[in-house]
């Protein structure tokens, strides 16, 4: 009887009958994606200024994710079509989009994950800065951090969103791990760390596994993790908490992954432009109010949500720059400031508020 494979069970035959099966099906995807971007093309001709709309993509991807019959899971979706979407618009409009730099920064990261690979994305030195380049112009967008799960608001971030003309558009949340890197590798790389850089909340939310680890090293905060990964490269005897993008953009050996004490550390990012976003059928609206001096007052601030009908997420309370023992309220509610119960809640809500800004309606984000 002979060894010899039986006809059709051919493993080579099989292996180029499947390759060419891809091969055949990756120009069809070339091919849908060339009309894709002619037919966004035409759209650009169609309709003159400002071509990114964050409402849309989001619904894009949404009609995607629940039309996707698998085997890829959702979140692969979303991203092979996200930069579909970023490059067809970068054939029209490139966009210039600010960032808390240098590159390696969770905001990098963050930037990236909302526009895709197409945009231009200009770190900068400070918060402040990625207010400044969008309301000078130079510009299109900025990204910035406003809290995080374990350390709570970023208090820059609302202090320079209570007096830019500029409007949330959209919101990014990162789930952020943090790593110990140093320009040391091998045994005993550790035991040499005499200090450790990082961003003051990174610091704070890997405080119990540096006790645990590096009792007694001392802790320099630093602008941003990317730097702390920048110092690390160049001082022999440091290290710096950051990401892994930080590591390989700097040439470090990561000692220790994912230290942060919460495993569920998530950072969320705002993206501001000098727009107001329509909506998106599933969105969130921020707002700041001060309430008047009286008895009662805050809970006449909560309360045309609640007979409305709104859900509210977040109420963040900050002093104002007004005076001693005056206070700022900086709400998240779910809804567009379009729908007609949230209309309503915010037209009796600014009857009863000394002060009220709406900082801008956007697509709800999802943590990846």
């Amino acid at each position: 009887m002979s060894d010899a494979p039986a006809a059709g069970n051919d493993p080579d035959a099989e292996l180029k009958r499947l390759r060419d099966g891809i091969d055949a099906i990756d120009l069809q995807v070339l091919q849908l994606m060339s009309q894709r971007a002619n037919l966004a093309h035409r759209i650009g001709e169609v309709k003159s200024g400002r071509l990114y709309r964050p409402e849309r993509e989001a619904q894009v991807l949404r009609r995607l994710s629940a039309a996707n019959p698998g085997p890829l899971p959702d979140i692969a979706v979303q991203h092979v079509f996200r930069e579909i979407m970023s490059a067809c618009m970068a054939l029209e409009q490139p966009l210039r989009v600010a960032y808390l730099g240098p590159a390696g920064t969770f905001s990098q990261i963050a930037a990236r994950r909302h526009f895709g690979s197409a945009p231009e994305l200009v770190p900068v030195a400070t918060i402040d800065d990625c207010f400044r380049e969008v309301e000078a112009g130079h510009c299109h967008y900025c990204v910035v951090p406003v809290e995080n799960s374990t350390e709570g608001a970023v208090g820059r971030s609302l202090d320079l969103l209570l007096r830019t003309p500029l409007a949330a558009c959209g919101e990014v949340l990162l789930r952020v791990h943090q790593n110990l890197m140093s320009a040391e590798s091998g045994e005993g790389a550790l035991a040499r760390i005499t200090r450790v850089y990082s961003h003051a909340q990174s610091l704070a939310q890997c405080h119990e596994w540096l006790n645990r680890n590096l009792p007694g090293v001392a802790r320099l905060p630093v602008v941003s993790n990317a730097e702390a990964a920048r110092r690390a490269a160049a001082e022999e005897g440091t290290a710096a908490i950051a990401g892994e993008v930080a590591a390989e953009l700097y040439g470090l050996s990561i000692h220790a992954r994912n230290i942060e004490d919460d495993p569920s550390n998530t950072t969320r990012f705002l993206v501001l432009g000098d727009h107001r976003t329509g909506p998106s059928g599933a969105d969130k609206t921020s707002l700041v109010c001060s309430a008047h001096n009286r008895p009662g007052a805050v809970h006449d601030l909560l309360e045309p949500f609640a007979r409305y009908g709104v859900s509210m997420t977040r109420l963040e309370s900050r002093p104002a720059e007004s005076g001693l023992w005056e206070y700022v309220f900086y709400i998240d509610v779910e809804g567009h400031a379009a729908d007609k119960s949230l209309a309503e809640a915010l037209n009796s809500l600014s009857e009863r508020a000394g002060f009220l800004k709406l900082l801008g309606s956007y697509p709800r984000a999802v943590t990846e």
